[in-house]
């Protein structure tokens, strides 16, 4: 295997899992601010009042872009099988 090919491979591969974990991870980040404002005004300092509502907002976020994920995936995946094998042709 070609070096450039491999990195090639590598890069579509670190951003295919950029792209697909950003919406749950971003989803988990929100709600968390969101909790530790209320935790602040509210003067709460519980820190495991947080990691419930983090956890139901990632599984909401990861049911409702389960399709659109897959079918990055999917294309990803045939796209770099057919780079695969024009390359080495």
């Amino acid at each position: 295997m070609d070096e450039t090919l491999f990195l090639t491979i590598f890069q579509k591969m670190i951003i295919l899992t950029m792209v697909t974990a950003a919406p749950i991870l971003l989803s988990a980040i929100v709600v968390g601010l969101a909790i530790s404002i209320v935790q602040s005004v509210t003067q709460i300092q519980e820190q495991t009042l947080t990691f419930v509502p983090k956890i139901f907002a990632a599984l909401i976020v990861l049911i409702l872009t389960a399709p659109w994920m897959i079918d990055v995936f999917t294309s990803t995946t045939k796209e770099m099988f057919e780079y695969i094998k024009v390359f080495i042709s």
